[in-house]
């Protein structure tokens, strides 16, 4: 292991290896910054040039453009509320509230020092228990699936808005969308009106596009166009972010570990870690109150599990070959380019490849500090642009975005309709990020609960038949019956009181 461990840090400590992982942050954070680029695209567009590059540096280019790509697309979610990934979508409300409030410094400084620890944390992690969270994960069957799909989707109903029926009513409008599509057991087009587009579903691109920048740029020319963004200085940015980890340590800490045991698991990843760990942070902060106005605490604690499990997401690519999300599919297919098959033996047949990639991953995200700190000093000009002047841009950039996923003025259309339902949505109070929640994990219940069905004939005790399922299934349950519930004891003490 020693001897692995320092081939494995020779082969990255080199001058191809090392420019390459420059010249890849520099590109992520580029393309990652651009409202409408996600990381995944960012990633794609990357995969010719890995042909002509040795294995190591090839890895090292995915892994360090996936990174930085992430965090740069908190940029315009801060500043524009256009968020780079839906598990971005978690806290893109909290950031953006600050930006409103003239800090986007302070929720940008805390996006990146908490990306770059949960990033090295998850990374850590990864080296030290790779097979022990391999291990987890083969266990999970599609009743913890549905189970912990549930539970992400009951997360996003605790913390979204002030009201509970409302944000059960965006999660159920997300949910319909999600059904949009061929249905998974008969193999029938449902709700396509004739569409062939349609036939695959709602994408949740155009959709997350549509629904928070055109409802944003929708809802600011109509109401506040002619007002000015007062920045507040914050002075040292890395004192600031020095002092943030002080003051959130525990909770960076507690959604690093948590987001990388969630991203270890195919198919759940940083969309579900997102929510719950911005939950948790809600559930078990001294001040809840001030949550949904603009708080780094939601921030810090949402985007250490997002990057922790942008890491653990790589422990069933490389055990199973099983991606954890789209851009480790990306990761797969450039490893057997390279002649590595991922399999449970990966670790002694190709162990100093593998270890480069955790020194790379470690590597990137913390040359993403200096590179993300220049950003954020960089991203404060877009908000002493005129609103009249940026509206239109966010617009254009919103367009090329939605068609950037699939090349058709469908998702274009996407995006303009769900971006007017998100507006009048938002005008009743309903919030908008248990929708894009539902449209991204509404297929993957939906999937696990007709698998579940079949494996137990019917029986909804089967739900349960396992220890794992039915920890999480009474976890689920219990919340459900507390956002039921609640209201009313908080009432009937009130007249007790």
């Amino acid at each position: 292991m020693p001897e692995t461990l320092a081939t494995a840090l020779a082969s990255v400590l080199t001058l191809e290896v090392l420019l390459t992982i420059f010249l890849s942050a520099l590109y992520g954070l580029f393309v990652g910054s651009i409202p409408g680029l996600t990381a995944t695209m960012s990633v794609a567009l990357l995969v010719p040039i890995t042909f002509f590059l040795d294995p190591v540096p090839a890895v090292a280019a995915i892994v360090t453009t996936t990174a930085t790509a992430i965090f740069a697309g908190d940029i315009p979610g801060a500043l524009l509320r256009i968020p780079g990934t839906p598990a971005s979508a978690a806290y893109v409300d909290e950031a953006f509230a600050l930006t409103q409030k003239g800090e986007s410094e302070k929720g940008l400084g805390t996006s990146l020092v908490t990306a770059v620890i949960g990033g090295v944390i998850g990374v850590l992690l990864l080296t030290l228990f790779a097979s022990q969270l391999a291990s987890i994960a083969v266990r999970f069957s599609s009743m913890e699936y549905f189970w912990l799909g549930c539970l992400g989707l009951s997360a996003a109903v605790a913390v979204a808005g002030k009201s509970v029926l409302r944000s059960a009513l965006s999660l159920l409008i997300g949910l319909m969308i999600s059904t949009v599509g061929i249905d998974i057991a008969t193999g029938h087009p449902r709700f396509t009106f004739g569409a062939i587009d349609l036939l695959d579903g709602v994408s949740f691109i155009p959709a997350m596009i549509g629904m928070f920048a055109l409802s944003q740029v929708l809802r600011t020319v109509t109401t506040d166009l002619q007002t000015e963004t007062v920045i507040t200085k914050i002075g040292s940015l890395s004192r600031f972010m020095v002092a943030t980890v002080r003051r959130f340590w525990l909770n960076i800490l507690r959604s690093s570990l948590l987001g990388n045991v969630l991203g270890a698991l195919p198919g759940a990843g940083a969309d579900i870690a997102a929510w719950i760990c911005y939950s948790l942070s809600k559930r078990f902060s001294k001040t809840p109150e001030k949550f949904g106005k603009g708080y780094e605490e939601g921030v810090a604690d949402a985007g250490a599990a997002n990057n922790s499990a942008v890491a653990g997401a790589w422990v069933p690519a490389l055990v199973f070959g099983i991606p954890g999300d789209s851009v480790t599919a990306i990761g797969i297919g450039v490893l057997m380019l390279k002649g590595i098959t991922p399999s449970p033996r990966v670790f002694q047949t190709d162990g100093d490849l593998v270890y480069a990639i955790f020194f790379a991953f470690i590597i990137a995200n913390l040359i993403m500090l200096p590179f993300g700190m220049l950003a954020i000093r960089s991203a404060r000009r877009v908000l002493a642009i005129p609103k009249r002047v940026l509206m239109p841009l966010i617009l254009a950039f919103s367009i090329l975005g939605a068609y950037a996923v699939d090349n058709t003025t469908f998702s274009i259309w996407i995006m303009l309709v769900l971006g007017l339902l998100a507006y009048f949505m938002e005008s009743n109070d309903i919030p908008i990020a248990p929708a894009i929640l539902g449209i991204v994990l509404g297929k993957v219940i939906e999937k696990n609960f007709l698998i579940t069905m079949i494996k137990t004939q019917g029986d909804l005790l089967g739900f349960f038949e396992r220890p794992i399922a039915a920890g999480l299934g009474v976890a689920t349950i219990a919340l459900w019956l507390y956002l039921c519930f609640s209201p009313l004891l908080r009432k009937w003490h009130g007249k007790a009181s």
